[in-house]
């Protein structure tokens, strides 16, 4: 049986202004972090047994590769020697200009690492300044340069828009600058101002204004067609990739695969069952890799919640979900289950049916979220 495997590693060098993951700038715990991190991998291996063969990795943050790289080397060396991986597997490796090192590239090359996500959030200095980004468009550059030079890992860059103060044509700026690199993939987020983060301190105050819905849905349309125009599919709502290039570990999860989060309060789903890890490092560490210490919240999903998964999560997807994949899976009719709130929807043009397909139109992916309620 295939499966992903996410592996969660906390360090930053400093936190964002908007992050709310579970991140943070200690690097006195790194080693320990490491160790404890190595003995979930084999006691996680152990467990799944020859069983399962895993179908892609995602080593996340947090920052990878703050790390030191003798540490991240550690980790791919267990990866690779207690997991059971498919020679094409997907192995993605998040990380933030300026901390990619030439040592760095060596592990990447020594690794069957295909695929490296490189945070950039905007190419105005000004503005990942404002945000509490720790580097500027030069350090991207710089990285970038590295990574292409020295591997042949295809490239993924992250970029936020509806930011505090900035305009839609710094916006356009940004997207005109980053497709003069041949970059694989690209990911957009609108700004979410979250509770617990710096920018909701100053949200709840009255210091920080958040841009407007208007400003926040032009330059989401902007950035669909012009990716278009450059070339880019988009296949998820926030997710674009040249032709072959979308990210097989983010669909496992709009698809409902299986998945096991190793790390620091990693996520998983498998055995249909929803669960996480310990998210005190002191704890997680004191925990040694033991997973019955190291697991909480398990949550049984029962039929009627993996229909509503199915919904919420297969309509990210701009291909949506297949009307008889949803009988096949569950032994009922979907217009049986969801009759009222699927006739709303295709009668306003949010959701657009055809033949065995259901998927978003434009305008729905503008109202997804209420979409996405209707089903729970």
């Amino acid at each position: 049986m295939k499966i992903g495997l996410y592996i969660h590693i906390p360090f930053c060098v400093s936190k964002c202004y908007y992050c709310d993951f579970l991140s943070f700038a200690r690097p006195e715990m790194q080693e320990a972090y490491t160790s404890a991190l190595i003995n979930e991998i084999k006691n996680y291996a152990a467990l799944l047994g020859k069983h399962y063969t895993v179908q892609s990795l995602f080593i996340g943050g947090g920052t990878p590769t703050v790390l030191p790289p003798v540490l991240l080397d550690k980790i791919c060396m267990a990866l690779i020697q207690h997991f059971q991986i498919a020679p094409d597997a997907e192995w993605t490796i998040e990380a933030n200009p300026g901390t990619v090192t030439n040592d760095h590239v060596r592990i990447i090359n020594t690794y069957p690492i295909s695929r490296i996500s490189l945070g950039l959030q905007s190419t105005h200095n000004s503005l990942l300044k404002s945000i509490g980004r720790c580097h500027t468009f030069e350090d991207w550059h710089r990285s970038y340069s590295l990574i292409k030079t020295n591997t042949s890992c295809d490239l993924n860059a992250d970029i936020m828009f509806a930011l505090p103060s900035q305009t839609y044509e710094a916006f356009q700026d940004t997207l005109k600058i980053l497709t003069t690199y041949p970059l694989e993939h690209l990911s957009l987020y609108s700004l979410i101002i979250e509770e617990g983060t710096k920018f909701g301190r100053l949200y709840d105050v009255g210091e920080l204004i958040g841009c407007d819905e208007h400003q926040d849905r032009q330059m989401y349309h902007h950035a669909k067609a012009y990716l278009k125009d450059k070339g880019y599919q988009q296949y998820e709502i926030s997710n674009w990739a040249k032709t072959g290039k979308a990210c097989r570990h983010n669909i496992l999860y709009w698809k409902r695969e299986p998945y096991i989060g190793l790390g620091l309060g990693a996520h998983s789903f498998f055995e249909d069952t929803r669960y996480h890890n310990e998210e005190q490092i002191e704890k997680y560490i004191q925990a040694d890799g033991c997973l019955k210490v190291l697991q909480i919240d398990h949550e049984i999903i029962t039929k009627a919640m993996a229909m509503q998964e199915f919904m919420f999560l297969g309509l990210r997807m701009t291909q949506g979900i297949s009307i008889d994949a949803f009988s096949r899976q569950f032994g009922v009719d979907l217009f049986d289950i969801y009759e009222n709130p699927l006739n709303k929807w295709i009668k306003h043009h949010v959701l657009v049916k055809n033949n065995d397909s259901l998927r978003l139109s434009d305008y729905g992916m503008d109202v997804c979220n209420e979409v996405f309620s209707s089903f729970l």
